[in-house]
């Protein structure tokens, strides 16, 4: 193929910012005018990036990224896709056997940066600054479309600029005549909205026209400028070099640093709050890469993800879609059938109607995930650096679509997976969040649900000043959290936190301030809150390798110091919400003490309870629940217990703090109502008091005893019931109390009960290995 004679004037080629059809129109164009420049509409500052788009390690979507040097999080994107025209122009240009000089030419991101005090919102893209419009302007593309008959912009665009040069429509005989009509239709668009400009354009579109101008001098009017359509009329007209320089005198400015980053389909799509987003990522990629037959290859691929989630679709499925979709775009009059047809004929032929395959469809391949690759040559703070080495290392890649990663903790690999987890989370830089296990609770393992967002990179290039590594950078963000924390619960969370991520330089500034803070702190509340957090790290911190031996004297210390203030805090007349908020503590800190396997403070904390339960002025749900820990580990005789029980249920008692009582004696969980299943006493003393409530009390105390009771398993609620009706103390099949149960001898058969010895613990050793446990 001749080469086309060079064009006489410069190319405008107005673009909607991500379209396939907008992409080959404008290499077609570029092909046919053999420019001798191509200007992008774009920050300048990303020219010295633009030679690694020809990197073979590059893979789009990426997005060009800027931000304040001295504040990384005032930042902004400029996403490319592999369908994006400015990105088919750069290519174009690089491919050429004597490449073009390519440019960007928009407001550079000096001052766009500096005149947004707040961080741009994500996904600013190219000619999308991220900063609202000062005014509010219709979408050009409705209007055109609703001009044209559509009431879908996007059906029409599709039908109008997508579909051009796909499948088995030709391509047109001159590329520009489209970019030729749309830029006629935008100077009519702009001069009927001409009161309603936004002023930034207004100054984008002057540094806009001041680079058109040096590019004439350089290569005469020999170049071609790809830019949104709505700035064409703009760029086509006669102002003065004077006129566009006032209006960029006296802008702000401030220093920026730019880099290529990775970017996600799902990034680009306008649900993601993408400015200059679209609907279908994941359709117009395919759209630009199917050069023929573009439905039946959208639709076998429609038929391979059904498969791979068990659904029954065969070739015959395909072809019946295919048929369909073309049946609808004929009917509707399209030149071929669009993402609306198809998604119609995939719901009636291959999902039965239903809306819930289809809702898959839409996600993982209208939208998709596919996530960019940089070259390891793009500029990056050394913290991403460091973090990239780790990745790899680690083998741990970074993908766009979620995932579940379980980790064993007595493996080496998964260990330093899970520091490099827990650093980054305490910089800030959420790329793994902590999950429930379905294999397990044991503490030697972890499971993390991973999904790399492309707003991570702007969180690495913020946690960069605190070290050039990952270590070193949380170690010092711990230390600085540490000396700014106010509240001791904090600290305490962060003393976990270090632990969890290996940060042993970094305790001994976070025990300073937990010292000082519990020194301070006198609110029971706040220190029974922060105490868990300290036993939870001092029992399962030795999991990672890690020593805190200091924690431990911090930890009793504190735990004495509730054990000092929790019984006058809990009789100085709570409210009903500050003594279930106590409740909680109190729970909160029977497990921590349990933890910090002390036999001195358990006992200390034993009497705290004994006096708590035995205090009449403490209110009945904590009494409640201070008897029942008590009974769980056996230091409150069953005698002692129904005497406690007998004084709170008493007539003497109000009904509303008995029913607090009951809340809390046998509320609180899972199993709670076993006790009162196999303890007719117990049972029968809450049944005497609940017959004695008067009718007027009942109806108070009645959503108090329902929440406690409702809280049991069916099963136990089925057989409290059945021990109800049948009165106290009846058991089934007329067995007296205390007698054994039907089937059972009354005395143990030590001979029988040796012989499952060994059963038993196969059984058990069998769960251990199952939930991690040593």
């Amino acid at each position: 193929m001749s080469p086309a004679a060079p064009a006489r004037g410069p190319l405008l080629l107005g673009v909607r910012h991500h379209g396939p059809g907008s992409a080959r129109a404008v290499r077609a164009a570029l092909e046919a005018a053999r420019p001798a420049a191509v200007l992008i509409e774009g920050p300048p500052e990303g020219d010295a990036l633009l030679p690694l788009a020809a990197d073979p390690a590059m893979q789009p979507p990426v997005a060009l990224l800027a931000h304040a040097a001295d504040d990384p999080g005032r930042a902004a994107f400029w996403p490319l896709a592999e369908f994006s025209p400015e990105w088919a122009a750069i290519r174009w240009a690089q491919q050429q056997p004597d490449p073009v000089p390519v440019r960007f030419i928009d407001l550079p991101a000096a001052h766009t940066l500096a005149a947004r005090p707040e961080p741009a919102p994500e996904g600013a893209g190219a000619g999308e600054e991220a900063a609202a419009p000062a005014a509010v302007r219709p979408d050009p593309l409705a209007m055109l479309a609703e001009t044209a008959g559509y009431d879908d912009p996007e059906r029409w665009w599709e039908d109008v600029v997508e579909h051009r040069g796909t499948g088995s429509e030709a391509a047109p005989r001159d590329p520009a005549a489209a970019f030729e009509a749309l830029g006629e239709a935008m100077a009519a668009l702009r001069e009927a909205l001409a009161d309603r400009e936004d002023p930034r354009d207004l100054v984008r579109e002057a540094h806009m026209r001041q680079r058109m101008r040096t590019a004439r001098r350089e290569f005469g009017d020999s170049y071609a400028v790809v830019c949104g359509a709505w700035h064409v009329p703009a760029l086509r007209a006669r102002t003065t070099a004077a006129a566009d320089k006032r209006l960029l005198t006296g802008l702000p400015r401030t220093k920026v640093e730019t880099t290529w980053v990775p970017w996600t389909h799902r990034r680009l799509a306008r649900a993601g709050g993408y400015g200059a987003g679209i609907a279908s990522p994941g359709w117009y990629a395919h759209l630009f890469a199917a050069r023929d037959r573009p439905v039946e290859r959208w639709l076998t691929k429609v038929a391979g993800l059904l498969r791979e989630e068990d659904r029954q679709v065969s070739t015959a499925h395909v072809i019946e879609a295919v048929r369909l979709a073309e049946t609808l775009a004929a009917v509707r009059g399209r030149p071929l059938p669009g993402l609306a047809e198809t998604l119609e004929a995939v719901r009636a032929v291959m999902c039965d109607g239903s809306d819930v395959p289809l809702a898959l469809i839409e996600d993982r391949l209208v939208v998709g995930d596919v996530l960019g690759r940089v070259p390891d040559g793009a500029p990056a703070v050394p913290l991403q650096r460091d973090l990239t080495r780790q990745q790899r290392s680690l083998r741990l890649k970074a993908e766009a679509q979620e995932r579940e990663l379980e980790l064993d903790l007595r493996k080496d690999t998964d260990v330093a997976r899970s520091l490099l987890l827990h650093r980054l989370r305490l910089l800030g830089i959420d790329w793994g969040r902590p999950t429930a296990s379905r294999a397990g609770t044991g503490t030697f393992r972890e499971t993390w649900r991973l999904c790399w967002e492309p707003e991570l990179s702007v969180r690495v290039a913020e946690a960069g000043i605190w070290g050039t590594t990952v270590l070193a950078a949380a170690t010092a963000k711990a230390e600085a959290d540490a000396a700014a924390a106010g509240e001791l619960g904090d600290v305490t969370a962060l003393a976990e936190r270090c632990l969890l991520a290996g940060l042993s330089e970094a305790l001994p500034a976070v025990l300073r301030a937990l010292a000082d803070l519990a020194a301070l702190d006198t609110d029971v509340a706040r220190l029974a809150k922060a105490l868990p957090a300290l036993a939870r790290s001092l029992r399962y911190g030795d999991v990672r390798g890690t020593d805190a031996p200091a924690l431990g004297a911090v930890a009793r210390g504190l735990a004495e110091r509730i054990c000092v203030a929790l019984p006058p805090a809990c009789a100085a007349g709570l409210d009903a919400d500050a003594a279930a908020e106590l409740r909680g503590h109190v729970d909160a800190v029977h497990g921590a003490v349990g933890l910090l396997e002390d036999g001195g403070l358990r006992e200390r904390w034993s009497a705290v309870l004994r006096t708590l339960a035995g205090r009449e002025s403490v209110p009945g749900p904590i009494r409640g629940r201070a008897a029942r820990l008590l009974l769980d580990e056996g230091r409150l005789p069953a005698e002692e217990t129904a005497r406690l029980m007998g004084l709170a249920l008493s007539s003497a008692a109000a009904p509303a703090d008995a029913a607090g009582w009951i809340d809390g004696f046998a509320g609180g969980g899972p199993g709670s109502g076993t006790l009162l299943v196999h303890d007719d006493r117990l049972l029968g003393l809450i049944d005497a008091w609940l017959v004695s409530v008067p009718a007027e009390a009942f109806t108070d105390v009645l959503p108090l005893l329902r929440r406690t009771f409702g809280a049991y398993e069916p099963g136990v609620r089925r057989t409290l019931g059945e021990l109800a009706r049948r009165g106290p103390g009846a058991r089934p099949g007329g067995a007296a109390p205390g007698a054994a149960p039907e089937g059972f001898a009354p005395e143990l058969d030590p001979a029988r009960a040796d012989a499952v010895v060994d059963l038993v613990h196969l059984l058990l050793a069998g769960a251990c290995a199952a939930a991690g446990a040593p």
